[in-house]
């Protein structure tokens, strides 16, 4: 049995990876900020994503995700100094307060595996993406520096999605029109699903992905490489 902890544990995507790891028999905590988180083995509600806030949790911890994140879609004209600051607080402080206030454990447990989320839009220019895709580039720089400062007892990697049905993504996706406008700009032609997500990382928590550190995989129906 392995020990995992999830940050932003009322995410759907962590809500169903959860459901898989704890079927697996591994113990899964949830740290949220809402009250209700899913089907966790433990879980924790708190204020906020920062130091001082977050619980105290003994003995090795075998992998951390974070899965916090924003989408606010603005013209660059209409974008303040605040909107930039909460998308890079939320998305990029949030995971170093947290990394920060677990890496002991991280390392006590000797093989372990942080995976953090980035976005398609940070390697492929979309507009109205400005404040969001400055944020998750952050993630993908901080993937990297992390992930050979730990070398090689903690690996690190980030999923980089496209639109998926969640519901961060709800005011994207609620109208038949809008679902299937977001279906004919993907390469695949689907609109993404919470298990898809999910899966990957399962994955990266797991021993099937021992070899693998510092990468930042596109689990977005090929948008980020592909043009058709």
């Amino acid at each position: 049995m392995k020990t995992y902890i999830f940050a932003g544990a009322s995410s759907s995507v962590a809500v169903e990876a959860a459901q898989q790891l704890i079927a697996a028999g591994h113990r899964v905590i949830g740290i949220s900020t809402h009250e209700s988180v899913g089907p966790y083995t433990e879980s924790f509600k708190v204020e906020s994503y920062t130091a001082g806030q977050l619980p105290a949790i003994s003995g090795p911890v075998d992998g951390l995700v974070y899965f916090p994140g924003t989408i606010s879609l603005k013209p660059f004209r209409g974008l303040t100094e605040a909107d930039f600051l909460t998308d890079y607080r939320i998305n990029c402080l949030g995971a170093v307060a947290v990394i920060q206030q677990y890496l002991a454990s991280l390392k006590q447990a000797g093989n372990a595996s942080v995976v953090m989320f980035s976005s398609v839009a940070a390697q492929r220019g979309m507009p109205y993406h400005a404040s969001i895709a400055m944020a998750k580039a952050a993630i993908e720089g901080l993937t990297r520096s992390l992930a050979a400062e730990f070398a090689p007892a903690i690996r690190v990697n980030c999923i980089a999605p496209s639109l998926t049905d969640t519901p961060l993504a709800s005011r994207l996706l609620n109208t038949p029109d809008k679902v299937e406008a977001a279906r004919k700009r993907n390469p695949m032609k689907i609109v993404g699903e919470p298990a898809m997500l999910a899966n990957t990382v399962a994955y990266l928590l797991s021993d099937a992905s021992a070899w693998t550190t510092g990468q930042v995989l596109a689990v977005d129906g090929g948008m980020a490489a592909l043009s058709l």
